[in-house]
């Protein structure tokens, strides 16, 4: 396709731009040398009268939601206007569904077709549910599991509705585990002929939801790669890997076989042509780039595919060599907007780096300039940083990435000193790489965007986003301890943590996924704290009831490295190697557990993407106990993610007070709140069930904002009265 070749021009020159490292090449570890460069350089912004022109959009697909994100270009629009700004101060619950099965995070968004809801519970099962009235109509239960995983949740970021073809009928699509499962939506049994027994396998485990083109399901997997799956009988029919290999175009950018960059954020897909967009997030592992110099890709990309067969259209990435977990975190949204009186189609990637990435969606230029910034060495002997990192002018970032001691907190003088001494014992800057031992402070993982991602207001072509504004403090180390000697045997402890916890947390502790590696882990742990971790879980990690008291010392012991055995060097080339982790997710926070910040700390953001500036941004959430010390809104953190309507309302939940919120889409103005049994950290859905229009919400808490009342089981629909 000719737009390949533009590609190469464009996108592919960030590549360039920054150029590939490897070990062989270490000259720009010279700080010197890396200040002799120029301080910016521009991808160009593809000329206004080259964008690709709009094609007409059915309207009828946003009069429903059959994918968790709305529509298959992760629009999260609904064309229905019963619920507007001047009836929704009535609006009020119209049922409470309960499963009744357990209390969970759960954060996929439920969906919804011909007035039946669908959606996951606790107790790692599928529902459906009369949508007008909150009564069960069947429960599918999936097999249990031992040793529970991110991917061990049904449809653990959503999942989607098929209509069936000629020649196979209807089915609901969604992950678990390592499979992918087709179930009949009359009555949750498995769809005979789907491989065997109603489900195929994904070799990098079940995440975020799938879109669906003609036959064609296309997923990507929580531990890399995308797939494409042909739904009538659940043949694989391609793979992208997202770390390529052997020759693959990008295999030079990495020094070496790697794991992958994930695909946890999500995909969308333009129905019309054909492409589907995956969102991968950053490289593993996170903080520490020594095993994988280069610019990595495809982490941190948003890549278009062609849905029929895998092939590559385009890539465009965001951070190179990212070793502060800033990924391209959602699904990005299909979007038309007017570029000098003419309609374009785009597409936006967004990212915790607090970027938004408009490109063409043809061609994967972007619709504005896209800046790169000198960017520093790094002090870690093995560490190559890449030379230049995205700083782009517009569209206005989410947030920047950047902290900067005039941001402290000035909420009390107490929380203001407390704050001041932890940064002066910290590094902050533009892309600050690690020195060891010494704290790093950057708005990064909870910073920009989230995996919610954003709603598309389709008539306007306006963004609509959450954000938080948390500053992680994250430290690299070098481990405290070494691999086990692997000729001495392995302790009661290692054997329980081979059981029950390597499967997430890697066969030596370092980590898999977006488990965090547990080098070091009595540096920043009690005893007391492991074991509440263990018996309650926290945030992705659920609780393991099934290890017993005589199991738990023993782990505890091997976990904080008492009586195990000698431990070796791992050798690289013949060379020792310096090897470091990380002390685990943590924040910048006052003496009272507050962001050691300003506020606000959580926001909605809405932008208009022809100009590429925000139109307006409001705090989101409000913390009951500041509000009683007479400080005015502060938002909160928010994981939640929003949903916009034809009735000029952006609906949106997911922070700590647990309330579901209505904004006017126009001015942000907040119109009506209403408090939930527990934080409803997915976005809302909009339908439409018996002539009459509701807005339902995953309400069941937990997870990493958790809320006072813990995590649930609940889904919540409002509606106006009858």
């Amino acid at each position: 396709m000719r737009h390949t070749a533009l590609l190469l021009s464009t996108a592919v020159a960030g590549v360039a731009l920054a150029r590939t490292l490897t070990a062989a090449n270490p000259v720009l570890e010279d700080a010197a040398a890396r200040a002799a460069l120029p301080e910016f350089k521009v991808i160009p912004a593809a000329p206004n009268a080259e964008l690709t022109p709009a094609l007409p959009v059915d309207a009828k697909q946003f009069r429903g939601w059959p994918r968790s994100q709305g529509d298959n270009g992760a629009r999260r629009y609904s064309a229905l206007d019963r619920i507007n700004k001047n009836n929704v101060r009535d609006l009020a619950v119209a049922w409470t569904y309960r499963s009744g099965d357990g209390a969970a995070n759960i954060q996929s968004t439920p969906i919804v077709v011909d007035g039946v809801m669908f959606a996951p519970t606790p107790g790692r099962a599928i529902v459906a549910v009369d949508a007008t009235t909150g009564r069960e109509i069947w429960r599918r239960t999936l097999p249990p599991v031992t040793r529970p995983r991110l991917q061990d949740a049904p449809a653990r970021r959503g999942l989607v509705y098929w209509p069936g073809d000629g020649t196979a009928p209807a089915r609901v699509i969604f992950g678990f585990g390592d499979w992918i499962y087709s179930v009949d939506p009359r009555t949750g049994e498995p769809t005979p002929g789907f491989g065997a027994g109603g489900r195929v396998e994904i070799p990098t485990g079940a995440t975020a939801s799938g879109a669906i083109f003609r036959n064609i399901y296309v997923t990507c997997g929580v531990n890399g790669d995308a797939y494409g799956y042909d739904l009538r009988d659940g043949r694989l029919l391609w793979r992208f890997r997202s770390v390529p290999r052997d020759g693959d175009f990008g295999a030079e950018t990495w020094n070496g076989p790697q794991q992958g960059a994930n695909g946890w954020s999500g995909l969308s897909l333009d129905d019309q042509r054909g492409i589907a967009f995956v969102a991968f997030g950053a490289p593993r592992p996170d903080m520490v780039g020594i095993g994988r110099l280069g610019d990595n890709l495809f982490s941190n990309c948003v890549v278009a595919l062609d849905a029929t067969t895998g092939r590559r259209i385009w890539h465009f990435q965001d951070v190179r060599h990212d070793i502060w977990d800033l990924d391209v975190c959602a699904p990005p949204n299909l979007v038309t907007i007017r570029r000098e009186g003419r309609e374009v189609d785009a597409v936006v990637g967004m990212a915790k780096s607090g970027h938004l990435t408009l490109l063409d969606r043809l061609t994967g230029r972007p619709v504005f300039p896209w800046r790169l910034r000198r960017a520093p060495v790094s002090t870690l002997p093995g560490e190559v940083t890449s030379a230049y990192q995205p700083d782009p002018e517009l569209p206005d970032p989410v947030s920047r990435m950047e902290f900067h001691p005039d941001m402290i907190t000035d909420r009390t003088p107490e929380a203001r000193e407390f704050v001041r001494q932890v940064v002066a014992k910290s590094t902050y800057g533009f892309f600050q790489p690690f020195t060891e031992g010494v704290p790093n402070l950057f708005i990064g993982s909870r910073g920009g965007a989230e995996w919610s991602g954003g709603a598309i207001d389709v008539p306007t072509g306006r963004l609509y986003v959450t954000s938080n504004r948390w500053v992680s403090r994250v430290t690299v180390i070098r481990p405290d301890e070494r691999e086990r000697n692997s000729n001495q045997p392995p302790s009661a402890g290692e054997k329980v943590y081979q059981h029950y916890c390597a499967t997430c947390h890697g066969p030596d502790r370092g980590g898999l996924g977006v488990a965090p590696p547990l080098y070091a882990l009595g540096n920043r742990l009690k005893d007391a704290d492991v074991l509440a971790l263990i018996e309650n879980g926290r945030g992705a990690m659920p609780p393991n009831p099934l290890i017993g008291d005589d199991e738990k010392r023993d782990l505890l012991d091997f976990l904080l490295r008492r009586n195990q055995p000698a431990a070796t060097l791992r050798r690289g080339d013949g060379r020792e190697q310096p090897r470091y982790t990380f002390d685990g997710f943590k924040f910048l926070t006052d003496h009272e557990g507050y962001p050691g910040i300003k506020p606000p700390w959580g926001l909605l953001n809405c932008y208009d993407l022809g100009t590429g500036r925000a139109l307006w941004r409001v705090p989101l959430g409000e913390l009951e106990k500041l509000t009683a010390q007479g400080v005015p809104k502060t938002g909160s953190q928010n994981l939640g993610g929003a949903t916009v309507t034809a009735g000029g309302l952006v609906f949106v939940a997911g922070t700590e007070d647990e309330r579901i919120r209505a904004f006017d889409a126009d001015t942000g103005a907040e119109l009506w709140s209403a408090k939930l049994p527990f934080a409803g950290t997915a976005a809302p859905a909009v339908y439409e069930a018996g002539g009459r229009q509701y807005v339902v919400i995953t309400a069941t808490g937990g997870g990493r904002v958790g809320g006072p009342s813990g995590a649930g089981d609940a889904y919540v629909a409002f509606a106006l009265p009858r």
